[in-house]
């Protein structure tokens, strides 16, 4: 698929695959502007699910035929994300979600720490990425340090993280980019950083996967989060960690339980119909593409998005920043970002804001959406910000009524 401007996207045939874009809401069809908090779900990803839960659902590794189907599908999820990280299959974990996944790793990790050593977390990111961290220092005597954001720039000032380091740093932790104001962070650079100290790296690529295609080689991390529920599949979290550091490290686990990378790393019975969709859901944005390898296809599809997702992002940005009273945050259009735009009007709640426009079928987040110590560096703890992302059911004219229901509040709120 060559599809470089609105004009050349597929859009209605997209649309189509989604079922949720069928509703209306005071007689206006919704337009869901909240997928940086999840997107909506095509059909194929709950169709796969639907197959798995009726024709092979059944526990792992036994001997009758359902529990080597299901056996079977696991594996072929673990290359869906292998081909989605470029990494490895023995090296894709599954779990509940990014933060239980990062809770677990930081448990795992604080068995080979000792009291005093030190990581570092930043302000820019969802507190997934902040509080797993903190709990090591209550719970096990580890120093947490924090690098800071520029609150002008909406970026980390990377500059300070040298004056962080020392020889106690064991782990690095940083987002790839902000769920809360859409700065695409220097995660390269930092992981180089980690290593070049002989600390380990982490990143939160929540909010990345669903914009940017994913190379943990690339990126150089040891280890890699993000959750599925936010590229079109269901509620589940998935962690990239180097097949070495899998198996070397002590995670807890039950007695009985598989002692090799990666179901070492994954406690319990797992939702097997949340991986299988979570798969399905990789190869859903791989459609979108062309290519000879799923690999191929998902680069194709996500320059694809990419370029179409900035187009409408600017298209809003520059609309809702021409509006009296409405002010925008983070990197500006020409910036590296992904395709949300955070604003305020007025000093107008959020919350306000948001149910305002829900009454015109237009879907927005409101709040800190768990980045609270980004909101709080823009002095908005009470008022929060309403947030807009574009996905790829989003249509131009989507981002016009947005505009024009924001002018609306504006003019209602005088």
């Amino acid at each position: 698929m060559d599809a470089r401007t609105i004009e050349s996207f597929p859009i209605e045939a997209i649309r189509a695959q989604f079922p949720a874009l069928e509703r209306t809401h005071n007689g206006y069809p919704v337009a869901y502007f909240d997928g940086p908090g999840g997107t909506q779900v095509p059909r194929s990803v709950v169709e796969a699910m639907n197959d798995y839960l009726f024709n092979h659902n059944a526990n792992t590794h036994w001997a009758y035929p359902t529990s080597g189907e299901t056996d079977r599908l696991i594996d072929d999820s673990r290359q869906a994300f292998a081909d989605f990280f470029n990494a490895r299959p023995d090296e894709i974990v599954f779990g509940q979600n990014m933060t239980s996944l990062t809770f677990h790793l930081g448990r795992a990790l604080a068995r080979r720490f000792e009291p005093g050593d030190e990581i570092i977390v930043t302000e820019l990111d969802h507190h997934g990425n902040v509080d797993t961290w903190l709990s090591l220092a209550q719970d096990f005597g580890i120093t947490v340090r924090v690098l800071s954001m520029n609150v002008e720039s909406g970026h980390l000032e990377l500059e300070q993280l040298p004056g962080l380091l020392n020889e106690r740093t064991r782990l690095i932790a940083v987002g790839a980019a902000s769920n809360a104001i859409g700065t695409i962070n220097d995660a390269p650079a930092v992981c180089r950083i980690a290593r070049e100290v002989g600390a380990l790296s982490f990143v939160d690529a929540v909010h990345f996967a669903p914009h940017n295609l994913i190379d943990v080689k690339q990126i150089g991390c040891d280890f890699l989060a993000c959750s599925a529920y936010k590229f079109y599949g269901p509620h589940i979290g998935i962690m990239f960690g180097r097949n070495e550091l899998l198996e070397e490290i002590d995670f807890p686990k039950l007695k009985p339980a598989p002692r090799n990378a990666p179901e070492k790393a994954e406690t319990g019975t797992q939702s097997h119909e949340s991986i299988v969709g979570a798969a399905a859901a990789v190869d859903f944005i791989a459609s979108l593409g062309t290519g000879t390898t799923r690999r191929e296809k998902l680069a194709n599809a996500f320059t694809a998005l990419h370029d179409r997702d900035t187009e409408l992002c600017n298209t809003l940005w520059n609309g809702l920043h021409a509006i009296d009273g409405v002010r925008t945050y983070g990197p500006p259009p020409g910036s590296k970002r992904t395709s949300l735009v955070s604003f305020t009007v007025g000093d107008n709640p959020s919350r306000a804001v948001a149910t305002y426009l829900a009454a015109r079928g237009l879907f927005l987040s409101h709040g800190n959406f768990y980045a609270s110590t980004v909101v709080e560096r823009f002095g908005l703890e009470r008022q929060g910000l309403v947030r807009a992302g574009c996905s790829a059911y989003t249509t131009e004219d989507e981002v016009r009524r947005l505009i024009e229901g924001v002018r609306a509040f504006t003019a209602e709120s005088a």
